[in-house]
């Protein structure tokens, strides 16, 4: 069938513009989480997320269990108080493999530990542990751009030493391996401070030094109580030497005999169990025997 010289010249007539594809849409800059700092301050203590390319919506609320984005799984805690903060959208990493912190520790009044829970589909999640639930503001800031959250920290504290596994000297094989690092518990619960200042971990410097939490498998403590000079305290979680001559009972028992209240220390696997339950003396399960 032959065209009509008119139809030919009409297309002929049409501008490039109106028969190419459509332009692609804009990437979408995703604010990128590369930084978790903290201090403390007369009344509170801040904790700021740094971040570049922009901000991100934040959510922050308290929470009973910390739950990984991803998985569903708990995500492990040290403190008496979780909060949790959500941002949205926003990511932990970026395209060099670079991260933001998984697990960050610190020696302030109220805050000791922050654990990441997410980054998973432009939400990166973080978990907040505390030694106490108290009122808490958040707000943003920008050039830099980051999100600021202040909890109350208005109590008093004494100091304790933390006892973290010295990964130089246990590999020179020179005594003493477990050595203790200051830390603020609050005067009424002190055990239950040390106890919780030990599994939020040696602090980034601390880390850098060689200092590690030996934690043989155990994701936590409860059930700690002290009678006539003996503390008790059960293990959560898991419980395994892995062969070792050194777990974490090297870490508990120096950090609560520093109490006038301790001179024994029994320690339960997350089943209840220890090898001498009864009489004034130290106890570990099996499951932390070479």
């Amino acid at each position: 069938m032959r065209v009509p010289r008119f139809a030919i010249l009409l297309l002929c007539l049409v501008p490039a513009a109106a028969v190419t594809a459509p332009a692609a849409a804009p990437a979408v800059t995703v604010p990128t989480l590369v930084g978790i700092r903290a201090a403390h301050h007369p009344t509170y203590d801040r904790v700021v997320f740094d971040f570049r390319g922009g901000l991100p919506s934040t959510q922050v609320r308290y929470v009973d269990r910390l739950i990984a984005d991803a998985s569903g799984l708990p995500v492990r805690v040290a403190g008496r108080a979780i909060l949790r903060v959500r941002f949205e959208p926003a990511r932990a990493h970026d395209a060099s493999g670079r991260t933001a912190p998984l697990r960050r520790a610190f020696a302030l009044p109220n805050l000791m530990t922050a654990a990441r829970s997410g980054d998973f589909e432009a939400v990166t999640t973080y978990g907040l542990g505390l030694a106490r639930r108290t009122p808490f503001h958040v707000f943003s800031l920008r050039r830099p751009n980051r999100v600021v959250v202040d909890v109350r920290a208005a109590f008093p504290t004494v100091s304790g030493g933390v006892y973290f596994l010295d990964r130089d000297r246990f590999a020179a094989s020179s005594e003493p391996f477990f050595v203790p690092r200051p830390r603020p518990v609050r005067p009424g619960t002190p055990a239950t401070g040390l106890m919780d200042r030990l599994f939020a971990g040696p602090l980034p410097a601390e880390q850098a030094d060689g200092l590690r939490l030996l934690r043989s498998r155990a994701t936590g403590w409860t059930r700690l109580r002290i009678d006539r000079q003996v503390a008790r305290v059960q293990l959560t979680g898991g419980c395994s030497s892995g062969g070792s001559t050194v777990t974490i009972a090297g870490e508990i028992m120096p950090t609560l005999r520093q109490l006038d209240s301790v001179r024994w220390v029994k320690i339960y696997d997350p089943a209840g169990r220890t090898e001498v339950p009864t009489g004034r003396r130290d106890s570990i399960p099996a499951c932390l025997e070479p």
